[in-house]
């Protein structure tokens, strides 16, 4: 079964999810519902919801909760809000192939957007039963990382002198660790063991770590396929794990330039496709995908620990769709 199959077996309850979402955003005020419908229509592959469903599903036996449903709607909205702000912090102009709303409405408004639909994922976590204050922790952990990551990365960028440590501990930051967020919140939302909850958490890590992994590789090989040009992460001074494996794969003298390159914002913008091309002659992406299999493989393998059953195939299948996606 292809993600698309797994959407459609959760069907009835990520209609649910989007119902809750929808109404969470609904105002009185023209621009804000006509700019949210339109980011609606475009709501890309919900991931982060469907991690929650099938996490609920296979931790409770195949059942879910009112409160299931809140998380993972509030799990979609902060994704999306972080997307909002991270438009105006990185200058985009498109996403999901689609213009952003800083290149329609201008950085403010989307800014203000973000705010928006932070404050309505927060509203739907406060709605829930006893669990709400332990998952207002644990996505207020989430919000702390992607403010950390960002600033780790900006620093980084400017430094040049990105190491893989580094590297991981801003892709936790910036992207593993909602995964975490909302796979946890799910497990919790149907009481879910702490062997269970320890199990899920670690299973969505790495399946967030794959997942970033993947846009990296996408970014040197494919970008446009994801509605964005290749070499976005160059021009943004950005070192990520295909650069970093081409830079151990040479001496010093070798990495050295190429570092001093990117660190040199003023002429980045002629030095990409010599990047781009040392990075492919050099085995960065080669490097990069061994990396991500095995993010893959060990996101199945802390499954076993919630047994077997239709609901944990599925997940499965989805660290595997994480690992081949295009897009």
């Amino acid at each position: 079964m292809d993600f698309c199959g797994v959407k459609e077996y959760l069907k009835t309850d990520l209609d649910r999810v989007n119902k809750v979402i929808r109404e969470s955003l609904a105002s009185d005020i023209v621009l804000l519902n006509k700019t949210n419908e339109s980011l609606l229509r475009h709501s890309g592959k919900q991931l982060r919801p469907v991690l929650s469903l099938l996490v609920a599903r296979a931790c409770s036996g195949g059942f879910i909760t009112e409160d299931t449903i809140r998380y993972a709607a509030a799990a979609e909205l902060l994704h999306n809000a972080t997307l909002l702000h991270d438009d105006v912090a990185d200058g985009s102009t498109q996403r999901r192939g689609n213009p952003t709303v800083m290149s329609l409405l201008g950085g403010r408004a989307s800014v203000l957007l973000g705010d928006f639909w932070l404050v309505k994922a927060m509203n739907n976590i406060l709605q829930c039963g006893n669990s709400s204050s332990q998952v207002i922790r644990l996505f207020s952990k989430t919000l702390s990382d992607l403010a950390e990551g960002e600033m780790l990365q900006l620093q980084k960028a400017a430094s040049g002198d990105t190491k893989e440590p580094d590297y991981y501990r801003i892709i936790f930051s910036k992207t593993a660790s909602l995964f975490e967020a909302a796979a946890v919140s799910a497990a919790i939302s149907v009481g879910a063991s702490p062997e269970k909850r320890k199990a899920v958490k670690n299973y969505a890590r790495s399946l967030g770590i794959a997942f970033q992994i993947q846009d990296d590789i996408l970014d040197y090989d494919g970008g446009q396929a994801i509605g964005k040009p290749v070499g976005i992460d160059i021009m943004e001074g950005k070192i990520t794990l295909p650069l970093l494996g081409a830079l151990a794969s040479v001496d010093k003298e070798t990495a050295d330039p190429v570092r001093h390159k990117l660190s040199d914002t003023g002429s980045i913008a002629e030095h990409r496709d010599e990047i781009i091309d040392f990075v492919k002659t050099n085995g960065g992406i080669d490097y990069a995908r061994a990396r991500l299999q095995e993010y893959v493989d060990n996101a199945k393998i802390f499954l076993r620990a919630l047994g077997s059953g239709k609901d944990i195939e599925m997940l499965c299948e989805i660290a595997d769709f994480v690992g081949e996606r295009k897009s």
